[in-house]
């Protein structure tokens, strides 16, 4: 049975570790000078190479060639996540007592030690502090911070880093031509960043993908985005067009496309961010973009998330903002008559005849559009009923290109700035013939337009103007 590519290519040596020489300069140097501590604590993400120096400085302090297919009496390897109860412990703090049976050294190697219980910890804690001499703890973990204060401050720490693209695909290489597998170096570069800074990910997938492949073209960029499901890179590229472009149908389109395809939101969102960390300096506007895109692996529904925080992007900025809402709050404490007196006063005939025009230059220009209010109305009731129960609740003015909605309530107003229900609006405005208007949203009822009216609704805190009728 052939062996997998990345226990194959496992290091032998502290020299042959890739990407971690701030830990393995600073381990040869102190196995050089004898001066071998009682435990150590190996810190960092999955694949790189924590278990491999683990065992390699066992051997090393021992001063015997590490063999890694031989079994050795004084190394003992133990996997937290199996042997993690606080009888686990106790037994490992009996066997301890007995000395070595052939190495200077007896050296324990606990993987995943952040998996062992509380109790395990306390049982593990004296011994830890003071081992017998002729023992050495070497500790593993993926999660350090699940591990307490008091055994960390007891062992020496050596924190591994994420493997970078560049030294992945070096190493990624070097094995490709071992094993005389094809790939482009193009495919490698894909191979790495999807390897998120582990080699053991990074080289499984290259090992996967080697059996996939055409024995002619080799493993290229293609397969890869077949065999894993990314979205290609043209995808991604128009996605990020049709977000700065405001073309929310075509994004829709796209993401649809590729959710049918296969493609999960947390996938394809890392894609995005990729990419985008690669356009921010030619474009910084997209900056606010990849703050949002980090919280789509967060979410129980990726999809639906990236589909949230993609559309906000390209949905125009003042359709969701409300200027209303951003005035102060202004205290009044004069009375209405001594309110509209003032007014009178201070203000110049000329500004009040200027209001009257554009009050009535606003009214032509809405008498003289082709607007039909109950169209869009209609067109929501039969294509999005959740947006017509809002929307025919709204009352609405039209001055040239901005139509400002009522909504009544801070409810409604959320709803109507929803990029679901947003999108939906601008289709039926579309359908009803209506192009390029911006829509401003504002939680509360028009203004009541009798001065009196006004005056009052601005002491009373708002209020809807209603019409009464005498028979």
């Amino acid at each position: 049975m052939s062996k997998a590519l990345y226990r194959k290519y496992r290091s032998k040596s502290l020299d042959e570790i890739v990407g971690q020489k701030h830990v393995t300069d600073i381990l040869k140097r102190a196995i050089e000078q004898s001066r071998v501590s009682h435990a150590y604590l190996l810190t960092g993400p999955r694949g790189v190479g924590k278990t491999s120096v683990a065992r390699i400085l066992a051997y090393q302090i021992n001063k015997m060639p590490y063999d890694e297919d031989a079994t050795n009496l004084d190394i003992i390897e133990i996997d937290a996540a199996s042997n993690n109860g606080v009888e686990d412990v106790r037994d490992l703090r009996d066997k301890v007592q007995t000395a070595p049976v052939s190495a200077s050294k007896k050296v324990y190697i606990i993987d995943e030690v952040h998996m062992l219980s509380k109790p395990a910890f306390n049982a593990l804690l004296k011994t830890l502090e003071e081992p017998p001499e002729h023992v050495v703890f070497i500790l593993a973990t993926t999660d350090v911070d699940k591990l307490p204060a008091t055994i960390i401050s007891r062992t020496q720490r050596f924190s591994f880093r994420p493997i970078g693209v560049a030294d992945s695909v070096k190493h990624l290489r070097f094995i490709a031509e071992a094993e005389k597998i094809n790939v482009t170096d193009e495919a490698l570069g894909l191979i790495a960043e999807h390897g998120d800074g582990s080699f053991r990910d990074s080289i499984s997938l290259l090992d996967q993908l080697s059996s996939l492949a055409d024995s002619k073209e080799g493993i290229t960029s293609e397969l890869i985005e077949a065999s894993i499901g990314l979205a290609p890179k043209k995808t991604v590229d128009q996605i990020l067009d049709s977000v700065e472009s405001h073309d929310v149908s075509t994004l829709v389109s796209l993401l649809d496309k590729a959710f049918d395809e296969g493609i999960n939101g947390s996938v394809l969102s890392r894609q995005l961010t990729l990419r985008v960390r690669e356009l921010i300096v030619e474009k910084p506007q997209l900056l606010p973009l990849l703050d949002s895109l980090l919280d789509v692996a967060k979410s129980i529904q990726p999809n639906l998330k990236l589909l949230s925080v993609l559309g906000t992007a390209a949905t125009p900025k003042l359709s969701v903002k409300t200027a209303a809402l951003s005035l102060p709050v202004l205290e009044v404490t004069a009375t209405i008559a001594e309110l509209e007196k003032k007014a009178v006063q201070t203000k110049p005939k000329e500004s009040i005849n200027s209001k009257k025009n554009d009050q009535t230059s606003a009214v032509n220009k809405v008498a003289s559009s082709s607007f039909d209010w109950e169209a869009v109305v209609q067109y929501t009731r039969q294509n999005h009923v959740g947006l017509f129960s809002v929307l025919s609740k709204c009352s609405y003015e039209l001055d040239d290109k901005k139509l400002t909605l009522f909504a009544g309530n801070k409810f409604y107003k959320k709803k109507l700035d929803d990029t679901r229900y947003s999108s939906v609006l601008y289709s039926a405005l579309e359908e009803a013939g209506i192009y390029g208007l911006t829509i401003h949203t504002i939680p509360t009822a028009p203004a009541p337009k009798d001065s009196q009216a006004a005056s009052v609704a601005v002491i009373m805190g708002g209020g809807e103007e209603v019409s009464l009728e005498t028979s």
